[in-house]
């Protein structure tokens, strides 16, 4: 109970980082072509994985019947990212990382309820409802119901589905091995497909030209968010499960609100501190015994 209860303030610790992905997400993506700073962002995120590796003496060796479920992660964590900052170059930020934190954790249990062949208890329900509810407010429908459909945000849609799939394959990656050396090949691999689409001239100019607005912003996503905090996340859902680590993902639409604040100066209003708030409810609904 106590690790469980430990895994769960890491995964809100975890909330709270990707939160601020979203700003500095959106301030990088400005700055070269979507496989260009998604390569480099999963080279930085390898590098600054090795001393993890060797400080915690992970054997990072990958059982052979891992392979499909390490491939199959690489691949939609590929076009997770691609997903993610193409939406934030063309479509509204604020609307698609509620999108996508409000909608990642009802296509996990919608997911897993699927294969489960279950439907949802009565606390599930109510706490996939008020995670829904909280979406729309902190969206706020009732002045802008349009920019669900917007371009960019089909792109956070599909990016909300995907990484709601890639999540259940990764919980069950502690059968093949440790479970850091499975989320490190995972980058590895994703690193690998997306070199695929790099523009190698514009690759080169934007590492000799980016300035240190860039660099900062890279280490947050990177290193903080993506070394740390994702790596954590995935661990967790391990112990936790997809479906119940993905609820924590209800969190991360006010910590990106105040990140926006903080990094861009957006003003907090009070849909968005309501729909906060619901989220947190949805979250203790779908995790309370």
């Amino acid at each position: 109970m106590k690790n469980k209860q430990t895994l769960s303030w890491i995964v809100v610790a975890s909330m709270v980082i990707w939160g601020g992905s979203w700003p500095t997400g959106k301030i990088v993506a400005s700055y070269s072509s979507v496989f260009n700073i998604t390569f480099l962002r999963y080279s930085i995120v390898i590098v600054s994985l090795i001393p993890l590796l060797f400080a915690l003496k992970v054997n990072v060796k990958i059982q052979q019947k891992g392979l499909f479920s390490l491939f199959a992660s690489a691949s939609l964590l590929s076009i997770y990212s691609w997903l993610f900052l193409r939406g934030l170059q063309l479509g509204l930020a604020g609307a698609g990382g509620v999108l996508v934190t409000s909608l990642n954790p009802i296509f996990a249990y919608s997911i897993g309820l699927i294969l489960n062949r279950v439907l949802p208890s009565l606390k599930e329900a109510i706490g996939l409802l008020l995670g829904v509810i909280a979406g729309l407010i902190l969206l706020k429908v009732w002045d802008n119901g349009n920019a669900i459909l917007m371009s960019g945000n089909v792109y956070f849609l599909l990016a909300s589905f995907v990484w709601a799939t890639m999540s259940k394959i990764t919980s069950k990656s502690a059968q093949y091995g440790h479970s850091l050396g499975f989320t490190f090949w995972m980058y590895v691999l994703t690193a690998m497909i997306l070199f695929l689409g790099v523009n190698r001239p514009q690759f080169v100019e934007l590492i000799q030209t980016a300035d240190t607005r860039f660099w900062l912003n890279m280490a947050y996503t990177s290193v903080i968010s993506t070394s740390i905090a994702t790596t954590f996340y995935f661990l967790a859902t391990v112990s936790l499960g997809a479906e119940k680590a993905s609820s924590f993902i209800f969190l991360v639409p006010l910590s990106a609100a105040l990140s926006s604040w903080f990094l861009l100066g957006e003003t907090i209003q009070i849909n968005t501190i309501a729909g906060g708030v619901l989220g947190i409810m949805a979250v203790y609904m779908l995790n309370k015994k």
